[in-house]
């Protein structure tokens, strides 16, 4: 890998940041199965990126890697199932920030059972993301239950549901704390980053063949996977950062965990720009000093 974990994790921040807001504008909150339709758009875009590391492996792969990685790919789509779900009744910037509290559990698990070490000044720096997020996710979900008798526009299942709804980002949280931790287990002694990315890919796409056959032939639900740009593009910002993802992690995880976990805090100010939602001065001020904790892991690397 040409790049070092810091500048692929940064990379991994601004692309999922980015895929967090299509995954919102891919999002129909009527829609019962829309959570179900990006994770079919997401399998299949995996899918192809698959075959393009396999051509470029010159297909030396063992396809058992894809067994033997499923604990692994079965937390991380388990999760992101979770999380497309709970786009249709919170904002993104209420659901990525709670989702994303799985960085600073999956880093204290590499501290606790992994034994994972950092120096001083990135110890201070986790610990200001860490915080960072903590600090937005509780705020997010204050305004989440603020917001839960205040009548929704589109009449969604989301004032339907309240705050009810904040079960799916904490679900998720847990779940991808524990596919983060488990992937650490993997990448340390099991399988390189190239073997667990495909592993994991075409688990995704396996996945997401059989949710289309499961909408198309038993639910008779029509989704022109060519047609949804919004999902199709979530899918590939998704795709590329998962690429960069894998090699960020194979390094020191308890430092790479909780950093690119704040991808959300990309997802919560194009939130604000682009989907209008919601967000007062002391977001801001958290955003900063999550910022800061980035600059300064950059600064020690």
């Amino acid at each position: 890998m040409i790049f070092s974990w810091y500048v692929s994790a940064i990379i991994t921040i601004l692309f999922w940041g980015i895929a967090d807001v299509f995954y919102k504008k891919g999002t129909d909150p009527e829609d019962r199965y829309s959570h179900l339709k990006i994770a079919v758009m997401v399998g299949l875009v995996m899918g192809i990126q698959a075959i393009f590391e396999l051509n470029k492996m010159g297909w030396k792969y063992d396809f058992f890697n894809v067994v033997k990685y499923i604990p692994v790919s079965s937390m991380y789509i388990l999760s992101m199932t979770l999380g497309y779900a709970g786009l249709r009744y919170l904002q993104v910037s209420i659901n990525s920030p709670i989702s994303n509290t799985s960085g600073a559990i999956a880093g204290i698990l590499a501290f606790i059972v992994l034994k994972k070490t950092m120096g001083t000044w990135q110890l201070i720096a986790v610990t200001m993301i860490t915080f960072g997020l903590v600090a937005i996710s509780i705020a997010q979900k204050n305004i989440a239950k603020a917001e839960q008798n205040t009548e929704d526009n589109r009449g969604g299942a989301r004032h339907k549901l309240g705050a009810i709804a904040l079960i799916f980002p904490l679900l998720y949280a847990i779940v991808d704390a524990l596919g983060t931790f488990l992937d650490d287990v993997y990448l340390s002694k099991l399988m390189s980053p190239e073997e667990a990315l495909i592993s994991y890919e075409l688990t995704f796409l396996f996945c997401g063949i059989l949710v289309l056959i499961y909408l198309r032939a038993f639910k008779k639900i029509k989704f022109n996977i060519f047609r949804d740009k919004d999902k199709a593009l979530a899918a590939v910002f998704e795709t590329v950062g998962q690429f960069f993802y894998v090699y960020a992690l194979d390094t020191n995880s308890i430092v790479v965990a909780p950093m690119i976990a704040s991808y959300s805090i990309v997802s919560v100010i194009l939130g604000r720009i682009f989907l209008r939602e919601k967000l007062g001065y002391k977001q801001y001020i958290i955003i900063a000093i999550i910022m800061a904790g980035i600059f300064l892991l950059g600064l020690f690397e």
